[in-house]
C-alpha cells in the first residue's frame, strides 16, 4: 500500500485535503469517489525522513484500546441524549488526554463539519479505527442507531481487550521465567565455569567428558559472546521477513495452531474472537458478506482468515456458513453445530454470542491450566540444567579425592 496526498471537492462545494492509502493512483481515485469526493489533485505522498524513522520504531505512539472504549461509550451517551455529533466530538476532543488521539478526534470533527459522513471521516484513520469499527459505524449511520452501535462497539472492545489480556498473561509468565533461567545458565557458563577450569588445569589429568564439554562450551561462549546477542536478533528479523510473505504467514500461523500446549489456547482464542466479532457485526445490521470479509481481516491468523474467506465465497453461492466451516477442519464440531442451528433458526447472532461467552470461559480455564503446567516444567528443566553443571564441575574433584584415598 502507498500513501497518496490529495485535494478534493465535496458535494457541498467545499474543499478538503489529506492522505489516503491505496495500491495505485487509480485505486486512490476510486476510494475518494466512493467517499463522495471529486479528486482535484492527487500525488504520491512524500514522507519526511524523521516520520519514516518513527514509523519503523517499535515505540511509536498508538491509540490504546481503552481510549477507544471510553470514546465510543461517551459518544454513545452524548448522541442518545440528543447532542449533535459535531458538538459531541468537540466535547470529547477537550477531554482526550493523549496528543495523538486528540488530533484524530479534531480532524474527524473538521471533516464532518465540512460535509463528510462519520464513516468516511473515520476511514481516514486506519491506525485508530479498524475495518470492523468503521463497518459497524456505517451500519449504525445508515440504520439511524448510531448510539446503539457505539454502545455495542465499546462492549465488544472491552471483551476483546480482556481476551487479549488473558493471552498476554498466559504468555508473559513462562517468557519471564525462561529469560531468567537462561540468564542464570549463561552466568554459570560464562562466569563460574572459567574459575573451575583454572583449578582443573593444575590437576594435569584427563577430565571427564561432561566436564570437558562444559569447559569447551564456556570457552566458546566467552570467545564468541556476540553470537549470543546477534543470533536471536537475526532469527526474529528472518521470521518477520518470512511472515511478510503469503506462504510464510500461512506456514507460521499453521505451526502456531498446531504447537503443543500453546496451540490449544490459540485455537480457543481464535474461535472466541471469530464468533464474538461476527456476532456483533450481524447484530449491528452489517450484511453477512461484508461481515465475513471484515472478520477475516481482523482474524489475526492467516489459516483462519483463508477459511473465513472461503466460507464467504460459499455463502455468496448460496451455501450455509456451517458447511464450509466444517470442511475447513479448524473449528471444533460444537462450534460448527451451533452455527448451523443459528442459521436454521435465524438467530445466528445470538448463537455466536453464546459460543463466544463459552469460549471466553474456556480460555480462562486454558490459561490457568497452562500456567499450572508450565511452572513445574520450567522448574524441573532448570533443576536438571543446574544439576548437570554442578555434577560436571565437581566430578573431577570426586575422582581426585578417590585417587588420594587409594594412595
Amino acid at each position: 500500500m502507498t500513501a497518496f496526498a490529495y485535494k478534493a471537492r465535496m458535494l457541498t462545494g467545499g474543499l478538503t485535503e489529506g492522505t489516503i492509502e491505496a495500491t495505485d493512483q487509480k485505486n486512490a481515485v476510486d476510494q475518494l469517489r466512493g467517499q463522495k469526493l471529486i479528486p482535484l489533485e492527487i500525488n504520491e505522498a512524500t514522507t519526511p525522513f524523521m516520520e519514516r524513522l518513527m514509523a519503523l520504531s517499535p515505540f511509536k505512539p498508538t491509540v490504546k484500546a481503552k481510549e477507544l472504549v471510553l470514546f465510543s461509550r461517551q459518544l454513545s451517551t452524548l448522541v442518545s441524549a440528543g447532542v449533535p455529533l459535531v458538538q459531541g466530538l468537540t466535547i470529547l476532543g477537550e477531554q482526550v488526554e493523549t496528543k495523538l488521539f486528540k488530533g484524530i478526534v479534531q480532524t474527524i470533527k473538521d471533516d464532518i463539519e465540512a460535509g463528510q459522513s462519520i464513516t468516511d471521516a473515520l476511514r481516514k484513520h486506519p491506525n485508530a479505527f479498524e475495518d470492523l469499527y468503521v463497518s459497524m459505524i456505517k451500519a449504525g449511520e445508515v440504520g439511524g442507531i448510531l448510539d446503539v452501535i457505539l454502545e455495542r462497539l465499546s462492549a465488544y472492545l472491552e471483551a476483546a481487550e480482556n481476551l487479549k489480556g488473558k493471552v498476554k498473561g498466559a504468555m508473559m509468565y513462562p517468557l519471564v521465567v525462561s529469560i531468567i533461567a537462561g540468564a542464570v545458565t549463561l552466568f554459570l557458563l560464562m562466569g563460574v565455569i572459567p574459575t573451575f577450569s583454572k583449578i582443573f588445569e593444575g590437576f594435569r589429568a584427563e577430565l571427564p567428558f561432561i566436564t570437558q564439554f562444559l569447559i569447551d562450551l564456556s570457552q566458546l561462549l566467552r570467545n564468541f559472546w556476540y553470537i549470543i546477542l546477534l543470533t536471536p536478533v537475526a532469527l526474529i528479523f528472518f521470521l518477520k521477513q518470512y511472515r511478510k510473505t503469503e506462504i510464510g504467514q500461512r506456514n507460521l500461523d499453521s505451526l502456531l495452531l498446531k504447537a503443543p500446549v500453546f496451540g490449544v489456547l490459540l485455537k480457543k482464542v481464535a474461535v472466541a474472537k471469530f464468533t464474538r466479532t461476527l456476532g456483533t457485526l450481524i447484530k449491528s445490521g452489517v450484511p453477512i458478506l461484508q461481515a465475513l470479509e471484515t472478520v477475516a481481516k481482523t482474524a489475526g491468523n492467516k489459516v483462519i482468515e483463508i477459511a473465513i474467506l472461503t466460507a464467504r465465497e460459499s455463502v455468496k453461492e448460496g451455501e450455509r456458513i456451517a458447511v464450509q466451516l466444517r470442511k475447513a477442519n479448524i473449528f471444533p464440531p460444537m462450534v460448527v453445530q451451533m452455527v448451523a442451528i443459528g442459521e436454521e433458526t435465524g438467530n445466528l447472532d445470538t448463537m455466536l454470542s453464546k459460543i463466544a461467552d463459552f469460549y471466553d470461559q474456556e480460555v480462562d480455564i486454558a490459561v490457568k491450566t497452562l500456567t499450572s503446567m508450565i511452572e513445574p516444567i520450567i522448574i524441573v528443566v532448570m533443576g536438571v540444567v543446574i544439576g548437570f553443571i554442578v555434577v560436571a564441575m565437581f566430578l573431577p574433584m570426586f575422582e581426585l579425592g578417590s585417587l588420594a584415598g587409594r594412595a
